[in-house]
């Protein structure tokens, strides 16, 4: 039997905007209704004005959703009885004009009418803004627009967005999503308010499709002329009063499907939302994790100007709930608490962490003490907001140069995996938004610009793997020293001016420009091999830690090597047989496994017990350095600042003002960092002197292998060596041109030079810079002079 349509009215508003009778008050099954109404002279493009007050019946005669004025009837006694508090603070205007509603606080007053507004939200909860408006007017308040906000939805209205189908249709819904792009705000007609040509008459219609105007057919005869636009005895035209008319504002995001709920091998499920209200625009950033309330509904794709059987989903934005605890999506039990508590105590702890950062990877040289780093990392300090408003990081940035196959990708994407809310991406192979930003034209099809959100901004709280970071582009290569450090991203462009939080772990591989390090000298620094990278040197200060991994041939470490890989490779399972059904997918054994065993018999944790470790630990322990950990910290600053004595600097030809500084201010910050991770590792909320050495074993162990003297050069990529050689050479020059004829001949300069240790080899290319520059010219051959 087909389903009846109920016309629940006599004199309905409907009909009487649109001048027609209903000509029969019971119920009529479906196939005769389109004739009917278009006896009476309707269009069917018109007929959705009507089906708005239709209300559809079950077979049985169910009512699929409840009558219009019950819900009112409802809505009142709930908003009397159980917000009147809430209702005085509106009035008062205390509080913008929006009533949030805790579902559970409406479902204890009335279960079924609960029920009732998941199942038609968008009839039911307008109907609670107007008796809302309405107790206001009645309270002597008529210009208050108050809208009710429904949030807290339970568990089983919430769906993943891939899931959301038909039987999703106008309900409401609930889904964890991350946002990924916003547009810019648009005003949208809510009540449009027409006037007749012919009479003046003012007609107010309601419009509920954000893509098409709907305007009045006819004029009513009961307040004015009758006519109509299609008339020729009554002609007439309905033209729009936007003084009087009631506009709100809305704004078009996407919305994408948390990456942990993606299933292997997928692509996430996106979807566009409206936002709808002062009260809920410019209220979520790209990156921003939210539990968004919406009412999926539907419109036909257009393909050629014709519409096509086929429909998108949109959805609309009811309520949202921002995130307020870290990794809550991350469950963790009871008893799974408890063994975390107690992996906590054992001596081992740290070793056993390093032997859990990538097992796969074999650790020789210098990766034991990436491993270690990169442990450290994944727990992170504690970043702090002080009195002055001011914020420091407490995430920890590493850097990874090293030469093709020693395994750098594999420990990003290890890294990745382990942490939560970790997201690889490659420097060379990023869209449009790229790593921090953009704003992108037509993004919602409508010609505006909307804020795309990139990499960093979408790995807010987590860790962003970036693997050839070489190879980001220049519009990232200039906003990434703020992202790094502030850990916020800046765009203005397009009209859209706005400010991303990127609170992340920067875990980053770089490769030479000529496919492999060459050798360094024995004194020469770390930033002799930053400077194969093709990275501007500026951008080496904002990581607290750069590894460089060589693949150097040693005879017993490459048979070690290979006899693991060799290991390792025989005792994976085939992904065939694991696809096809034939054997168990070996991660799956270990879900509930606390400890696993690798090739070489080496103990470590599993992924996924890890995991729940470090969200426990980052969501629940923020640890202070006591006053022994601080004394240890500053006597090591104090010391270093101290190492070359003035008498050193002198003996190297150095002025008071090339004074070489070993350690600044920011190496102390990445030293507190270091040691809070390492407490934070331990569950304690208190950073001990055990901390603090273990983090200063990591700090000078990566110092030393870099052999950074002066760290300057990590902001310019020029040596102290080279910099005071620059300040000797030019001082020479000057003095000799002073001396003479305003000339310097080229060994004269080299004699003097030689007396303050300075080599022709360093004279001549200082003095090749200085002629690059246009500082010095020479007028003829081995003759040189000041060009000012």
């Amino acid at each position: 039997m087909p389903p009846k349509i109920v016309f629940p009215w006599t004199s309905a508003e409907s009909a009487k905007h649109l001048q027609w009778k209903p000509p029969f008050s019971h119920s009529t099954p479906c196939p005769g209704w389109f004739s009917l109404l278009e006896q009476q002279g309707l269009r069917r493009l018109d007929l959705s004005i009507i089906c708005r007050e239709l209300r559809v019946t079950k077979p049985g005669g169910e009512n699929m959703t409840m009558a219009a004025h019950d819900s009112s009837a409802r809505w009142r006694t709930f908003l009397t009885e159980a917000k009147e508090e809430q209702i005085l603070l509106l009035l008062s205007k205390q509080t913008p004009p929006h009533l949030v509603i805790p579902f559970h606080e409406l479902q204890g007053f009335d279960t079924e009418f609960a029920g009732d507004v998941l199942d038609d939200p968008r009839r039911i909860i307008d109907r609670g803004s107007e008796t809302l408006i309405d107790i206001c007017r009645e309270r002597g308040e008529g210009d208050i627009e108050a809208i009710l906000r429904v949030t807290e939805l339970p568990r089983d209205s919430r769906r993943q967005l891939r899931e959301i189908g038909t039987a999703d249709i106008g309900r409401l819904r609930s889904v964890e999503a991350i946002v990924t792009k916003i547009s810019d705000i648009k005003p949208r007609i809510h009540t449009a308010v027409f006037t007749c040509e012919a009479c003046g008459n003012s007609i107010e219609i309601h419009q509920q499709n954000e893509r098409e105007l709907t305007e009045p057919l006819r004029c009513p005869t009961d307040s004015g002329c009758g006519g109509s636009r299609n008339s020729k005895e009554n002609p007439t035209r309905f033209n729009l009063v936007l003084n009087i008319s009631r506009m709100v504002n809305n704004q078009w995001i996407e919305i994408q499907e948390l990456p942990e709920n993606v299933p292997s091998g997928a692509q996430p499920t996106r979807g566009t939302v409206l936002v709808e209200g002062d009260d809920m625009v410019n209220r979520h950033l790209p990156g921003e994790r939210v539990v968004a309330n919406v009412r999926p509904f539907v419109r036909s794709e257009v393909r050629r100007n014709k519409k096509t059987p086929m429909f998108d989903i949109t959805y609309h934005l009811m309520s949202s709930e921002h995130e307020s605890v870290p990794f809550d999506e991350i469950v963790i039990t009871e008893d799974e608490k408890e063994q975390i508590i107690e992996m906590s105590q054992r001596d081992d702890l740290m070793r056993l962490m390093q032997q859990s950062i990538a097992p796969s990877v074999f650790a020789v040289g210098v990766l034991h003490y990436v491993k270690r780093s990169l442990a450290l990392q994944l727990f992170g300090g504690v970043a702090r907001i002080n009195q002055d408003r001011t914020r420091t990081r407490g995430d920890i940035h590493i850097l990874l140069m090293g030469d093709p196959g020693v395994a750098k990708s594999q420990l990003l994407t290890y890294i990745a995996k382990i942490s939560p809310r970790g997201k690889v991406a490659s420097g060379g192979g990023t869209s449009k938004a790229g790593l921090t930003a953009a704003a992108v034209r037509d993004a919602f099809g409508d010609g505006r610009f909307a804020l795309e959100a990139g990499v960093l901004p979408l790995s807010d709280r987590g860790l962003a793997a970036i693997d050839e970071f070489d190879k980001i582009n220049e519009e990232d290569r200039r906003v990434m020293h703020p992202a790094m450090e502030q850990q916020q991203i800046h765009v203005a462009k397009g009209g859209i001016t706005a400010t991303l939080p990127a609170r992340c772990s920067i875990l980053a591989a770089a490769n030479p420009k000529d496919g492999r390090f060459s050798k360094r000298g024995q004194n020469q620094s770390l930033m002799h091999s930053f400077g194969e990278v093709d990275l501007p040197p500026a951008l080496a200060s904002r990581f607290d830690i750069i590894w460089l991994i060589r693949d150097d041939i040693n005879i017993e470490d490459d048979e070690r090597i290979a006899r693991h890989i060799l290991a390792t490779r025989t005792k994976g399972i085939s992904e065939t047989k694991i696809e096809g059904g034939m054997v168990l997918d070996p991660v799956e054994n270990q879900e509930d496994l606390v400890f696993s065993t690798g090739p070489d018999n080496v103990e470590h944790l599993t992924i996924g017990f890890l995991r729940k470790y470090i969200a426990y630990a980052k969501r629940n322990i923020h640890p202070d350095l006591n006053n022994d950990a601080k004394s240890l910290i500053l006597n090591y600053y104090t010391e270093e600042r101290q190492s070359f004595s003035r008498e050193d600097q002198f003996e190297a030809g150095r002025a008071d003002d090339e004074a070489v500084i070993p350690v600044t201010a920011r190496a102390l910050e990445a030293l507190i960092r270091l040691t809070e991770a390492h407490a934070r590792m331990h569950l304690r909320q208190e950073a001990n002197v055990d901390d603090a050495k273990v983090a200063l074993a990591v700090f000078k162990h990566w110092r030393e292998e870099s052999a950074i003297e002066d760290e300057s050069e990590l902001y310019s990529g020029v040596s102290a060596k080279v910099r005071n050689a620059n300040t000797v050479v030019r001082s020479i020059i000057r003095e000799i041109c002073s001396e003479g004829d305003g000339t310097a001949q080229i060994t004269e300069i080299y004699n003097r030079a030689s007396v303050r240790r300075i080599t022709e080899n360093t004279v001549d290319e200082t003095i090749s810079r200085m002629s690059i520059s246009g500082e010095v010219f020479s007028p003829r051959n081995d003759v040189y002079q000041f060009a000012r």
